[in-house]
């Protein structure tokens, strides 16, 4: 066995660095592609089955390596089949020419483009909305996107793509306002769509005195890396979700200071505690 390993050490040529190199550079780009979506982990799990397989076709483990063979040899078209919005929205994108417009930066191998739009999120106009809200009692539920865009989730619900606006987001979440149920979803300082369809987190722990609108902010933050601002409607309090972690009882200031942090080029990657304390 070490004989046939260094055997074919040996032969190593110079095409197989560079396909070594080509293939590290499309896993890299693989995962930033897939990164904050709830695709991320499976892209881990098809990673880990590779690497199995590897190895235990260089072990010469026959019957492991047969199923595992079989099992890659047809994944890859379920892979298909189960991505296909994922990967049709992808090729629509490459296709068009407003593949380099937008507020936010894209990303070219290991360079970052800036996009000519690109500025900071106006934090004060969405505390101020909620604020406002909570005073009034307006239940509110606001998603806050990242590097997930969330464009499935957008398409869900009515389009607006209105420029950020305190006034916009009170008067969408008006009582008597159509636009009031589901979520408004915000990117960049752009209120992109009102009234959207999130999913409801399934744990079972949160508090029973909690609505479908607080586990529909943990769900979507869950699945991406999005943060979500809710407002009760019963009591007005102020609440925030972060990787499926639910902060209660937050005040305006805390709210504003937790949205700059989560924006900032220095942004810190400490989880949220379960309750606001200062």
């Amino acid at each position: 066995m070490p004989d046939l390993l260094l055997s074919g050490f040996l032969q190593f040529r110079l095409l197989d660095a560079i396909d070594i190199i080509l293939v590290a550079l499309l896993l890299y780009e693989l995962f930033n592609l897939l990164k904050g979506t709830g695709a991320i982990n499976i892209f881990f799990g098809i990673v880990a089955v590779i690497i199995l397989w590897k190895v235990v076709t260089a072990f010469e483990m026959i019957l492991l390596t047969e199923i595992l063979g079989a099992f890659i040899s047809v994944g890859f078209i379920a892979l298909i089949v189960v991505f296909q919005p994922e990967i049709r929205q992808f090729l629509l994108l490459l296709g068009t020419t407003s593949f380099m417009a937008g507020n936010r930066k894209r990303r070219f191998l290991f360079w970052r483009i800036s996009m000519e739009n690109d500025e900071k999120l106006e934090v004060d106009k969405i505390v101020k909305a909620c604020q406002s809200m909570g005073n009034q009692k307006t239940g509110a539920l606001i998603i806050l996107a990242k590097t997930n865009e969330l464009k499935a989730y957008i398409q869900t619900g009515e389009l607006i793509d209105a420029r950020l606006s305190d006034q916009l987001i009170e008067t969408i979440f008006f009582k008597n306002s159509p636009l009031h149920d589901g979520a408004l979803i915000i990117t960049g300082n752009s209120i992109k769509a009102a009234r959207c369809i999130l999913p409801v987190s399934g744990n079972m722990h949160i508090d029973v005195t909690l609505g479908l609108r607080h586990r529909a902010a943990m769900g979507i933050t869950e699945k991406t890396d999005a943060i979500s601002i809710v407002v009760s409607e019963e009591t007005g309090e102020l609440s925030y979700a972060k990787s499926g972690v639910l902060v209660t009882h937050v005040k305006p200031a805390q709210l504003h200071n937790f949205i700059e942090r989560e924006f900032a080029s220095e942004e810190s990657n400490q989880r949220p505690s379960r309750s606001a304390s200062s």
